[in-house]
C-alpha cells in the first residue's frame, strides 16, 4: 500500500479540529483519535459490517476533483444528533438501540456534518499547493437486510484507502469514523512517487525467474483490536519471543492470513454484543485453515456471550484488565501443542 503519510496527517488534523469544534456545537466533548489506514473495497467493507451505517459523501472540487466518504455507524449519528437536539440520555440510548432516526435527527446531523466539512476545508487548503473546495453531499442511510444495496448506496463500489478513527463521547459507547478515499483522489491530495524504470525492469526479471522454495515461516500470533488493549497484548507477548503481527479490526484479513503461518489470533473487543462477536464468523475459518486457534478478550463476559463466542469458533476467552501470565500461558499452549 502506498504510504500517503501527508494525507493521513491532514485527515487526522482535520478530524481533531472537527472534534474540537463539534464539541462546542454539542456542548459535550467529542474526541476523534488518530487513524489507522488500510486498503479495502466496498464489498470487503460491507461484508465485515453487520450494523447500520450513515454515509456522508463529500465532493472535492477545483484542482482536486473527486469524491470521498465519511462512514459513521447509524447509532453514532443518532447519538450526536440527539445530543444536539437536547434529548435526554435514556431516550438517546433507546433511539440508538432501535435505530430510530427522525427528520429532526437528519437536520441536526446535517449541522454537525457541515461543521466537520468546514474543519476539513480549513485544514486542507493551507496544506495543499492548489485551490481545493469540499462540498457536503446528501447522507445515505443503509441498514443491512432492510435497505437495498445498489452501485451507489451507501457509497459507490470500488477500491478505497480507509482511514479508521475511533470516536469518544463521555457517557456513550461510541464506535468509529471510517474515511473512504478512492486511490486516484488520494494520489491527487498526496502524490506518490512512480516506480523507477530500473525497478520496473528488475520486477519483470524477478517474475520470469523460477523462485526457489521459500523457507517455512515461524508460527505467528496475530493481535487485532481498535483500542489500547491491542498494544497491551503486544507488549505482554513481546518478551516471550513470539513472532507478532497486529492490525485494526477492519484490516484486510485475507492479506493478513496470506502466508499461512498465523497460529493464534488474539482479538480485543470493547463489547460482546452480537455485532462485535460477528468478527468470529470471518476469522474462525481462516485461523482453522492455518491449524490455529482464536482467543477473544473483552472487559465483560456474560454466560450467553461466552457460549456465542465458543459456538462462533473461539477456543477460549480472556478478561480485561489482562492477566499477563494467563495471556502468555494460553498463547504458548496453542503455539507449542
Amino acid at each position: 500500500m502506498a504510504a500517503f503519510e501527508k494525507l493521513q496527517s491532514m485527515l487526522d488534523a482535520a478530524m481533531r479540529q472537527a472534534g474540537e469544534e463539534s464539541s462546542m456545537l454539542l456542548g459535550q466533548n467529542l474526541t476523534v483519535g488518530p487513524s489507522d489506514v488500510l486498503n479495502t473495497d466496498r464489498k470487503s467493507y460491507l461484508a465485515g459490517e453487520d450494523g447500520a451505517v450513515y454515509a456522508v459523501g463529500v465532493e472535492s472540487r477545483e484542482a482536486y476533483p473527486g469524491f470521498f466518504y465519511l462512514i459513521f455507524s447509524l447509532g453514532d449519528a443518532i447519538v450526536m444528533s440527539s445530543i444536539l437536539l437536547g434529548i435526554p440520555g435514556p431516550r438517546i440510548q433507546e433511539k440508538r438501540r432501535l435505530s430510530i432516526q427522525e427528520p429532526d435527527d437528519v437536520d441536526a446531523f446535517g449541522e454537525i456534518a457541515n461543521q466537520i466539512i468546514g474543519s476539513f476545508n480549513t485544514v486542507f487548503q493551507p496544506k495543499l499547493p492548489d485551490k481545493v473546495h469540499l462540498k457536503l453531499l446528501t447522507p445515505q442511510k443503509y441498514i443491512p437486510d432492510i435497505d437495498e444495496l445498489t452501485d451507489q448506496v451507501p457509497f459507490p463500489d470500488g477500491p478505497y484507502l480507509m482511514y479508521r478513527a475511533p470516536l469518544e463521547i463521555p457517557g456513550y459507547d461510541m464506535y468509529r469514523l471510517d474515511i473512504m478515499i478512492p486511490p486516484a483522489l488520494a494520489n491527487l491530495f498526496d502524490p506518490q512517487p512512480e516506480e523507477a524504470p530500473a525497478e520496473a525492469v528488475a520486477a519483470e526479471v524477478a517474475e520470469e525467474e523460477v523462485p526457489a522454495a521459500a523457507p517455512a515461516l515461524p508460527p505467528c500470533v496475530l493481535v487485532l483490536g481498535d483500542d489500547d488493549v491491542r498494544r497491551e497484548i503486544m507488549d505482554g507477548l513481546s518478551p516471550e519471543g513470539f513472532t507478532l503481527m497486529d492490525a485494526p479490526l477492519g484490516a484486510d484479513l485475507p492479506e493478513l492470513f496470506s502466508d499461512g503461518n498465523v497460529k493464534v489470533a488474539v482479538v480485543s473487543l470493547k463489547r460482546t454484543f452480537d455485532r462485535d462477536l460477528a468478527i468470529c464468523k470471518r476469522l474462525a475459518p481462516m485461523i482453522k485453515r492455518c491449524g490455529g486457534s482464536l482467543l477473544l478478550c473483552a472487559p465483560e463476559w456474560t454466560r450467553s456471550a461466552v457460549l456465542k463466542a465458543l459456538k462462533a469458533g473461539a477456543c477460549d476467552i480472556l478478561m480485561q484488565p489482562l492477566d499477563a501470565s494467563e495471556l502468555k500461558l494460553k498463547v504458548g499452549k496453542v503455539l507449542h501443542c
